[in-house]
C-alpha cells in the first residue's frame, strides 16, 4: 500500500473531504486545511509528498500559497484546482514551477487518483535513480516492461544491441556505461502511459498517440531530476527523433540528434521489429533488415545503421532476439 502523505487545501469542506475519500481508497494518508495559511502552519509541523491547492480561496490565492511551498519546501509535489480555466493562472504557474498538474472542477475521480498515482509513481523512480546504481536502472526497467508484456527482456537487447554500436565506432569507458544505462532507461517515461494504450491491438487513434509521443520528455524529466549524466538523459528525451526530422519530441534531425540517441534508436528499431507485438506478428531476419534500410531514407541514422548490419553479418555467435521465435545464427 502507499504511504505518501497528501495535505488538501480548500475552503469548501465537502471538496476537502471528497478528495480525502478518493485518497484514501487509493491507500494514501490525507490531512486538510481550509485557509493557505492554516495549510503553512500544518507544513511547518509536518512533511508532505503532496499537496493539492484551491485557487480562489478567502486570503492567499492557491498561486501564491504553492510559490511558497516551492520555496520552504521544493520537494512537496503541487497540484493546482480551480473552478473554471482560468487559462493565464495557468500559464503562470506552470511557467513559474509552481505546479506539476492543473485540475478543473468537476474532476473526474479516476483521472484523479490515476494522476497523483502517476506523480508518485515517478517520485519513487527519482528516489531510485539518485541511487546511482546500476542493478537499480535496470530493475526499474523490467518494471517498466511489467506494464507491457509483449516488451519484456527488451531494454536488455536493446541496451547489448547499442553496445555493440558504440564499441564498433570506438567509443569506450564512461560513455559505454551511460550508453548502457540509458538503453535500459529509454523507456522510463512510459510509466505515465496507461496499460491500455500500451498493449491496444490496433492502430492507436491520434489522441492517444500524442499522449504516448510524451513519454520520452517524462523519462528525461525524471532522469534530469535524478541528477542522471546528460547522455543518459539524452537517450530518453531523443530517440524517437529521426534523422531527417519528423520525430518526436522536437523534430530534430541529423547531428542535431545526440549520437547516443542515434545509435540507441537503432537498436531499439532493430528489436521492435523483430518482436511480436499486441498488433503484428515479429518480421523475420531479412524483412527487417529491408525494412531499416528503407529507414535509413529518413528515420535512422544510415552510416549507425549500416554498421549494426555489419556487426551482425561479421558475428559468430548465436543470438536470440525479440520473443524469443528468432534465433539469427550471427
Amino acid at each position: 500500500m502507499a504511504t505518501e502523505k497528501i495535505l488538501i487545501v480548500d475552503d469548501e469542506q465537502p471538496i476537502c473531504n471528497a478528495i480525502s475519500r478518493l485518497m484514501a481508497f487509493s491507500g494514501f494518508e490525507t490531512s486538510q486545511a481550509n485557509t493557505a495559511e492554516a495549510a503553512l502552519k500544518i507544513l511547518s509541523d509536518q512533511r508532505f509528498d503532496l499537496v493539492i491547492s484551491d485557487h480562489c480561496m478567502p486570503g492567499m490565492k492557491g498561486l501564491d500559497f504553492l510559490m511558497q511551498i516551492k520555496k520552504d519546501w521544493p520537494e512537496t509535489e503541487r497540484i493546482l484546482m480551480s473552478g473554471y480555466a482560468d487559462l493565464n493562472t495557468v500559464v503562470d504557474a506552470i511557467n513559474k514551477g509552481e505546479i506539476c498538474r492543473f485540475i478543473i472542477k468537476p474532476w473526474d475521480s479516476d483521472e484523479l487518483r490515476k494522476m497523483i498515482e502517476e506523480i508518485f509513481w515517478r517520485r519513487r523512480m527519482v528516489k531510485s535513480l539518485k541511487a546511482d546504481d546500476e542493478q537499480t536502472y535496470l530493475t526499474l526497467a523490467k518494471m517498466v516492461e511489467l506494464k507491457d508484456p509483449y516488451t519484456k527482456g527488451h531494454c536488455e537487447r536493446v541496451a547489448n544491441f547499442s553496445l555493440a554500436i558504440a564499441e564498433r565506432i570506438g567509443l569506450d569507458g564512461e560513455r559505454l556505461d551511460q550508453i548502457r544505462c540509458g538503453s535500459w532507461l529509454h523507456d522510463c517515461g512510459k510509466v505515465g502511459v496507461p496499460e491500455k494504450i500500451l498493449n491496444y491491438a490496433g492502430r492507436l487513434c491520434d489522441t492517444d498517440f500524442e499522449f504516448i509521443k510524451k513519454h520520452p520528455e517524462w523519462g528525461a524529466e525524471v532522469c534530469k531530476q535524478a541528477g542522471l549524466s546528460t547522455p543518459v538523459i539524452n537517450i530518453v528525451k531523443y530517440h524517437h527523433e529521426h534523422f531527417t526530422g519528423g520525430g518526436y519530441p522536437y523534430g530534430l534531425q541529423g547531428e542535431q540528434i545526440p549520437l547516443e540517441a542515434r545509435i540507441v534508436a537503432v537498436a531499439d528499431v532493430f528489436d521492435a521489429l523483430t518482436s511480436t507485438r499486441p498488433y503484428r506478428k515479429n518480421y523475420s531476419f531479412q524483412k527487417t533488415r529491408d525494412i531499416m534500410t528503407d529507414m535509413k531514407e529518413d528515420v535512422l541514422d544510415p552510416e549507425l545503421t549500416d554498421i549494426f548490419f555489419e556487426w551482425l553479418d561479421d558475428g559468430e555467435q548465436e543470438l536470440a532476439v525479440g520473443d524469443g521465435l528468432n534465433h539469427f545464427k550471427l
